[in-house]
């Protein structure tokens, strides 16, 4: 049987602020994030199996994804708690907003990267993550590659 790769994409609003930097993503804006998934393992070949010819159910990744990144990056205000920005953090928490404390600078890279970790490991055994690609605006974006980790 072959390999295949699948792509499920995911949408999210997100804002991010990026401390010491000298341009003007030091200030806290949004961007309207898509997120690229690819994994990639054999279709299922069993046909007694309800997932028969598929390598993963969408609709699994779907909810691997959303739980890991999804949930909590849709609609927060994300800051590396390492920097000063803790204290604006702890002032829009206080009243009400959803803040994510990264311990890395938040730009799409290093999202990126946290990721991979994240996804990868709670996919089933003979599926592996190949690759993510998140795009920040239409025409940026970061990408990660499981052949590139070596």
């Amino acid at each position: 049987m072959s390999n295949i790769r699948i792509t499920k994409q995911f949408t999210f609003e997100t804002a991010h602020a990026l401390y010491g930097y000298d341009g003007k993503c030091k200030n806290v804006h949004g961007h309207s994030y898509k997120l690229d998934v690819t994994v990639i393992g054999e279709p299922i070949t069993d046909s007694s199996n309800v997932k028969f010819g598929m390598v993963i159910d969408f609709g699994d990744l779907k909810k691997i994804v959303n739980k890991e990144i999804v949930d909590h990056f849709d609609h927060a205000t994300v800051f590396n708690k390492n920097t000063p920005h803790v204290e604006l953090a702890k002032l829009l928490a206080d009243h009400g907003h959803n803040i994510l404390l990264v311990d890395y600078q938040p730009t799409t890279e290093m999202m990126v990267i946290d990721f991979a970790s994240k996804i990868s490991v709670l996919l089933p055994e003979n599926i592996k993550l190949h690759s993510l690609r998140l795009s920040e605006t239409t025409t940026s974006y970061a990408e990660w590659f499981a052949a590139d980790q070596d």
